[in-house]
């Protein structure tokens, strides 16, 4: 497998900084061509480093998308990461998903628009094959220190 350069490394940051910034910008920025830029883009993603591009929304935004946010603790069942995490995935609620050390395996964080939408996640979510319990703590309030969003 190859490694990451400083080339990727820069790009990667660049990217993660601003997804949306045109290619001939990312360029000049890590100085090298377009073509190095694109072709380095499409091996960053034929090799997974790179999963895709989306859009980061302000809480505030957030807030106002979601009427109820929730934090979901899971513990899975043998080696049934990988599937749970694929299903997880296609699953429009689940805004993250964490891997965790300690009493639970994965951290979810979950956003619906009403508390029946919520219910059918977490029915939806119980119901993967391979999670064996889980814990839901709905989100009252959030605090913010410095320019973090708790």
């Amino acid at each position: 497998m190859d490694s990451i350069d400083h080339i990727d490394r820069q790009l990667i940051g660049h990217l993660r900084m601003n997804a949306r910034q045109p290619v001939a910008w990312l360029a000049k920025a890590v100085g090298v061509s377009r073509a190095t830029i694109q072709n380095r883009m499409s091996r960053l993603e034929k090799r997974g480093i790179i999963n895709g591009y989306t859009a980061l929304v302000s809480s505030g935004a957030n807030e106002q998308l979601a009427m109820v946010r929730a934090l979901m603790s899971i513990d899975l069942e043998g080696d049934a990461s990988r599937k749970v995490r694929t299903e997880l995935m296609s699953e429009p609620c689940v805004c993250a998903i964490h891997s965790t050390n300690g009493r639970w395996d994965m951290v979810l964080e979950l956003q619906a628009r009403s508390l029946e939408e919520f219910d059918g996640v977490l029915g939806r979510i119980r119901e993967i094959n391979g999670i064996s319990t889980s814990e839901t703590s709905i989100l009252l309030s959030s605090h913010r220190i410095g320019n973090q969003h708790i």
